[in-house]
């Protein structure tokens, strides 16, 4: 009898976080990911400021300023192999 109990015990509480996940997950993952979002704005607006600062910082007004640098065309090597003509054998 004792077995019984606890086995009806076990698969009642099995049972029931299934129904109360289905219920609450959705409201923790919203509040998961505005948590998120947040943590990420505040990061991503902290990183806009930093950069945006020091950019003033360095250039004067009027100065012409390249961030980038240009793109080297390396030249492809013409002699890959040789073509072998083949012909086909019934």
């Amino acid at each position: 009898m004792g077995l019984l109990r606890t086995v009806l015990i076990i698969l009642l509480i099995w049972f029931g976080l299934k129904i109360l996940s289905r219920l609450f997950a959705p409201i923790l993952m919203k509040f998961v990911a505005k948590k998120a979002e947040e943590r990420f704005g505040q990061q991503f607006g902290n990183f806009q400021n930093q950069a945006q600062q020091r950019h003033a910082q360095k250039q004067k007004e009027g100065e012409t300023v390249i961030d980038k640098m240009p793109k080297q065309n390396k030249a492809s090597n013409e002699k890959v192999g040789e073509y072998i003509d083949y012909e086909e054998i019934d």
